[in-house]
């Protein structure tokens, strides 16, 4: 960090040059941007996490009406083969 300096100034100054003030401004409304695209990015993240979950609850849903309806929910998804256990000898 950088060690405070104490400057002496022989005559108060009441404002910041427009250059000054520019370059601040500038700073405050970049990072006022970063924070909106951040929270608009965690809405994003907190929509898709609820689709996510969403899914997740269908596919446990259709498991169980595969294992009612065919005895298993294990099921090879590019053919429709059903992968039973291998007998073990």
């Amino acid at each position: 960090m950088a060690k405070n300096k104490t400057i002496e100034i022989k005559e108060k100054i009441e404002k910041i040059s427009e250059e000054d003030l520019k370059k601040l401004q500038d700073i405050a409304n970049k990072i006022n941007g970063l924070h909106f695209n951040i929270g608009r990015t965690e809405a994003q993240k907190h929509a898709l996490l609820h689709e996510l979950a969403l899914g997740q609850d269908t596919i446990k849903l259709s498991q169980d009406d595969m294992l009612k309806k065919y005895g298993s929910y294990d099921i090879n998804l590019t053919d429709g083969t059903i992968n039973w256990p291998k007998d073990e000898k």
